[in-house]
């Protein structure tokens, strides 16, 4: 014999059940990262300390990750798509794998040129200019500019010019100067190489330490590392190396950024906009600076690390972030055309 409330029990277990479902889900932020440093693990770890919500961490490389979100399409489990350079970020956009985010919080602590359509910056780093401190005088390399200058005829080393930091330096170009200009400027650091481009920045760095070439173009962060690092070889590196914030007496140096978007497919949309709010906040802000040497997107947000402390303050170009992506194909076409391979 059924029990007359046993139906609605029944009925109420299945209730309660469903919203327990929908708790648990509220409780995972899948994430598809292409940042790789360690220190992030603390920045996810604090997000889960305060919100409770666990993340679940894809890595890959950036076109690995981005091959996987367009081949998953409406299916993909991830929330949100985080990477280092605007160009890869602009990369995702074009594949429509973004949607927008409203969110005052963001609008009002991210500064408007760091926010594009569908994805924010969360921290920043410098192109700067390293130079040999004992054969190059500093005003010799005060501008981006100066890297074509026939002075410096094999003398300038870089990575490949297929790489997102050379291309958005380049993006950056093009939007002030224009393509005709821009090229002429490529033409003329191909024509002033050391060498031919290999290597990451921090290679850059160390052959101008080693005399393989006076002049390097680096992220700001590579220097920063080498700055903290207790190794004996990376000081003697820091000791004969100067840093030169360019183009302070015109749009500023040029800034790249990490940054990130909700996935358009995200199954768990409020808690995407929830992580990228935290993102924002002061300790996360932090993190990416104490940790990483990268800049803070908030301007408000002070920091304690001692090498962006001694490489100073520096007038920053504020050309909008979707611009650098806007003109990626173009950079690639003139670094071609151009042989800077």
């Amino acid at each position: 014999m059924k029990h007359p409330l046993a139906a609605p029990l029944l009925v109420a277990l299945a209730m309660s059940g469903a919203s327990v479902t929908v708790h648990a889900e509220e409780k995972v932020l899948n994430l598809y990262s292409a940042r790789h440093y360690q220190t992030d693990e603390q920045l996810y770890g604090e997000f889960t300390k305060k919100t409770g919500i666990r993340i679940n961490r894809i890595e890959g490389k950036e076109e690995e990750l981005l091959e996987r979100l367009r081949s998953e399409g409406a299916n993909s489990p991830a929330d949100v798509f985080i990477t280092v350079d605007a160009a890869r970020l602009s990369a995702a956009h074009e594949l429509g794998l973004f949607a927008p985010v409203k969110s005052r919080i963001l609008e009002s602590r991210i500064p408007a040129h760091l926010r594009a359509e569908d994805w924010i910056s969360f921290s920043t780093r410098a192109r700067v200019i390293v130079y040999a401190k004992d054969t190059v005088k500093p005003e010799e390399v005060a501008n981006y500019a100066d890297l074509a200058d026939p002075k410096l005829k094999g003398k300038v080393c870089t990575r490949s010019g297929s790489h997102p930091y050379n291309l958005s330096l380049m993006a950056s170009i093009i939007a002030h100067q224009g393509e005709q200009q821009a090229e002429a400027w490529a033409r003329g650091v191909v024509a002033n190489f050391a060498r031919a481009p290999k290597g990451g920045d921090t290679d850059q760095i160390k052959a101008v330490a080693a005399g393989e070439c006076a002049v390097a173009i680096s992220n700001s962060y590579y220097v920063a590392r080498l700055m903290r690092s207790d190794k004996a070889d990376d000081k003697k590196v820091v000791d004969k190396i100067g840093v030169i914030w360019p183009d302070q007496k015109a749009n500023g140096t040029h800034i790249n950024v990490s940054g990130a978007g909700m996935l358009k497919h995200a199954p768990h949309k409020e808690t995407a906009v929830k992580f990228l709010e935290y993102l924002a906040s002061d300790d996360a802000q932090r993190f990416f600076a104490d940790g990483n040497n990268e800049w803070p997107a908030v301007p408000s947000v002070k920091v304690a690390n001692p090498a962006l402390q001694k490489l100073g303050p520096f007038k920053a170009d504020t050309l909008p972030v979707g611009s650098l992506g806007m003109y990626r194909a173009k950079a690639q076409m003139i670094f071609d055309r151009v042989g800077y391979r």
